[in-house]
């Protein structure tokens, strides 16, 4: 029996009837070139291998890759189940055949990063689900003006549409995490409506608003722009980071790009 390992963040997917609503919320076909990031115990590897012609999974935790070594010799020229050893946040996934579908229970503990990491591949990827703590997922799906709305909702909204899909509770795992789950999913929008043209400036603005969120945008963005600059753009300077639209801060970009070029 693996015993659950809580430096990899490690909470295994029990629940068959919330497994069963992945799989059809994923929708998996027999070519589809899909990765499994973090497959555990195999909640989901099993019944996505029994949709696929093969499967790609990435793993760090030795104990969990010599259990699926076991099961899915690498050796065999007829194994489904390919084996990637090793960190997600350091694994090439242009080293696979495009278009990818990405799915995966994270850990909760380097979500964030992991979502950032798996967007600099996004032209790469046809779809995400992934399974991730509530309270992030509330703030990747937020709206503008709302509590959960942040630096993360802005810096994946310009280039997903993102879907939460349905609440898991802690039950549905063993050990029970602390936090409720939601899974999500992220389509990456086409290029022709992705506003951001200077995606490094963008970044720098979102999180420099951000940085001081109960500050207004005067004060936040005072190196970046004046009284003059914000009338020109249409955007009220006392209003604060969580107000402004994804939109107003590609506004923001495309101002300060043209005026420095």
């Amino acid at each position: 029996m693996h015993k659950a390992k809580k430096k990899f963040g490690q909470n295994f997917l029990v629940d068959q009837n919330i497994i069963e609503d992945i799989i059809g919320a994923i929708r998996p076909q027999a070519e589809d070139n899909l990765v499994e990031i973090g497959p555990g115990l195999g909640a989901l590897t099993r019944p996505l291998l029994k949709k696929l012609s093969h499967l790609h999974v990435v793993e760090i935790d030795r104990d969990i890759i010599a259990r699926l070594e076991a099961d899915y010799p690498q050796d065999k020229a007829d194994t489904k189940l390919i084996i990637h050893a090793g960190d997600a946040l350091k694994f090439d996934l242009a080293t696979l055949a495009a278009p990818l579908r990405i799915v995966g229970n994270l850990p909760y503990n380097i979500s964030s990063p992991l979502l950032f990491y798996f967007a600099e591949y996004v032209e790469r990827i046809t779809d995400m689900h992934f399974m991730l703590q509530n309270e992030v997922v509330e703030r990747m799906v937020a709206d503008h003006s709302t509590p959960a709305y942040g630096r993360l909702s802005v810096m994946l909204q310009y280039r997903f549409y993102m879907e939460k899909l349905l609440d898991v509770p802690p039950e549905s795992f063993r050990p029970a995490p602390k936090v409720n789950s939601a899974i999500v999913r992220m389509i990456p929008l086409p290029k022709d409506k992705i506003i951001v043209k200077n995606e490094r400036l963008f970044g720098e603005i979102v999180g420099t608003a951000f940085g001081q969120r109960r500050k207004t945008l005067r004060n936040t963005l005072r190196s970046y722009l004046n009284e003059e600059d914000f009338s020109v753009l249409g955007i009220n300077s006392q209003l604060r980071a969580e107000n402004l639209a994804v939109i107003d801060f590609a506004k923001i970009t495309a101002y300060l790009d043209e005026s420095t070029s």
